[in-house]
């Protein structure tokens, strides 16, 4: 049995270690996921350029989604996408 939530609870869900989707999305296997943040060390570009190798930065939480050809991208919600009710 497939349980639709809101926005709110889908948030919920990725800050627990869950991924989720929409119902309607069309492509097969896509889905989101909370990348948490953490701390390394600037070694490579493009970081490099920005700041001095060595340096230590923090890396911040953020969502990304696994696209339906299997990439990975950064995602941000749309108003549609929080507003509606079909997350699951």
């Amino acid at each position: 049995m497939v349980i639709f939530m809101n926005f709110g609870s889908a948030l919920e869900a990725l800050k627990q270690g869950k991924r989720v989707t929409r119902s309607l999305w069309n492509g097969k296997n896509m889905f989101i996921f909370l990348v948490p943040g953490s701390r390394f060390i600037v070694n490579r570009p493009p970081l490099l350029g920005i700041y001095p190798e060595g340096t230590e930065i923090s890396y911040q939480a953020h969502i990304d989604m696994k696209t339906a050809n299997g990439t990975i991208v950064p995602w941000v919600a749309s108003q549609s996408d929080l507003l509606q009710n079909n997350w699951i």
